[in-house]
């Protein structure tokens, strides 16, 4: 389905109903929102995982403008203020308030900036394997303690510079180390991806640094990291749950666990995600990230 919004047609998919039958009335479940991560991935990433949260949930996937199935629209219009700004606008023509968003990899950072231009709409945040800003030296550090010195190289010239050759090098040098679990050809092959961002990622991130706004946030917040994730790793968690206000964000870690923590560790994230759309249960939440932790 698509939708309007702005100067583009936004695609986005249903799974679960709104309201379920409960005796002689009808109950309202909560609307999460999915955000997929790149910048230059669509919704699929998502597909079929994160379908077992409609049995809690009305789950809404969202092609970011210039994503997926979406209008690419005004490349100069790229931004995450501009994607902020359009998912706040698509809620609106769905007649959506105070949705559940959960940002994934780069989605958390589209997630973020929405959370603080408007802090009343959404009503709980997940940020999921995601990072504040785009520390190109931090990044460089993790793909160095997980693959060496060539990783890193590589991490710097892609982050930095981007282009098609180290988009190339990067997917060879530094993907395989984004977690335990081996990539899933199926998972790839079913993404409609924009090469265009996903080329120099960089252009996008390189002035973001939503750690100032993070206070502005007045909703619940889980923030979610693997502990063997170089990319949405505990130091970019421990960077969004101290600019966070410390009363309404709670943290978990997943030892063990890369980027694609539904890979690594599907049945207790679902069980976490589950408990925090719907309520509270006896699930201890980890200490908060340090900084230089792994």
């Amino acid at each position: 389905m698509r939708v309007r919004v702005g100067d583009v047609r936004l695609f986005f998919d249903v799974e679960g109903p709104s309201l379920v039958v409960e005796g002689p009335a009808m109950r309202e479940r909560p609307t999460l929102l999915l955000l997929s991560g790149g910048p230059g991935f669509d919704h699929t990433v998502f597909k079929p995982a994160y379908s077992r949260l409609a049995e809690v949930a009305q789950v809404i996937y969202l092609d970011f403008r210039g994503h997926g199935r979406s209008d690419r629209g005004d490349p100069a219009r790229w931004t995450v203020d501009v994607w902020a700004k359009d998912l706040r606008e698509f809620c609106g023509k769905l007649g959506m308030s105070h949705p559940i968003v959960l940002g994934w990899s780069f989605g958390g950072m589209v997630a973020m900036k929405y959370a603080t231009t408007y802090p009343e709409h959404p009503s709980k945040l997940i940020l999921q394997s995601t990072r504040s800003r785009l520390d190109t030296e931090g990044l460089v550090r993790a793909f160095e303690e997980r693959g060496g010195a060539k990783a890193a190289r590589v991490a710097r010239a892609y982050w930095s510079r981007g282009g098609p050759e180290t988009l190339a090098e990067y997917g060879v040098s530094c993907a395989p180390l984004y977690g335990p679990s081996p990539t899933d050809p199926d998972e790839v092959a079913r993404m409609t991806v924009n090469v265009e961002l996903l080329t120099n990622p960089g252009a996008v991130m390189r002035d973001v640094d939503l750690r100032p706004e993070l206070a502005k946030v007045k909703c619940p917040t889980l923030v979610i990291a693997g502990d063997a994730d170089p990319w949405g790793s505990v130091d970019a968690a421990a960077d969004i749950v101290a600019a966070l206000p410390k009363h309404l964000v709670r943290y978990e870690q997943f030892i063990g666990a890369g980027h694609h923590i539904h890979h690594d560790d599907p049945d207790r994230l679902f069980e976490l995600l589950r408990e925090f759309l719907v309520g509270p249960k006896d699930i201890e939440a980890c200490p908060a990230p340090r900084a230089g932790a792994s």
